[in-house]
């Protein structure tokens, strides 16, 4: 059972390493391809399409099964031990297939996440933008009340008698 659990988990990173290296170049699904079908029916310059890479379930199902039997028979022909092979065989498989879907779905949503970063990196700007427009709004213009106090406490005072002098003025002193 631990050899099968280890076994299951190397097959999940051999899963992820299949589809990180075909989703960066396709070589061998290309020459494969040109050396099975004819002029007109070879893939174009611009499909990125490989054996596990934007792939359908089925077609990446055959195609991890040949890869495995072909290494289960050459390791049967090197190696005489009989370690439950149909066992190890069905977890490399299942691991491998597990190790393409999860990288797949690690790709996907780091492109979505740096999509998503860019937007946000644009929004964030707009935002400091329109915090320096309304900080500059601030230091533009003073209040109409705070302009008004400011004239008349500028403005000199008329004049005026003190309480004492307006009394003498009414004659109550």
């Amino acid at each position: 059972m631990t050899l099968e659990l280890i076994i299951f988990i190397a097959s999940i990173v051999f899963g992820i390493i299949i589809y990180w290296r075909e989703s960066q170049t396709n070589r061998v699904y290309r020459f494969f391809n040109k050396l099975m079908n004819s002029k007109e029916l070879q893939m174009k310059p611009t499909d990125k399409k490989g054996f596990v890479y934007e792939q359908n379930f089925l077609l990446r199902l055959v195609f991890i099964v040949s890869l495995f039997l072909v290494g289960i028979l050459i390791a049967r022909f090197l190696i005489p031990i009989d370690l439950a092979t149909i066992s190890l065989f069905a977890s490399m498989i299942f691991g491998t297939l597990v190790g393409t879907y999860l990288a797949g779905f690690i790709f996907k949503s780091s492109a979505i996440i740096d999509e998503q970063s860019d937007s946000l990196e644009e929004k964030f700007n707009d935002v400091v933008e329109k915090g320096k427009d309304f900080i500059e709004d601030l230091k533009g213009e003073e209040p109409v009340a705070i302009k008004k106090a400011q004239e008349e406490i500028e403005k000199p005072k008329a004049e005026e008698k003190s309480a004492r002098e307006r009394l003498k003025d009414k004659g109550l002193l």
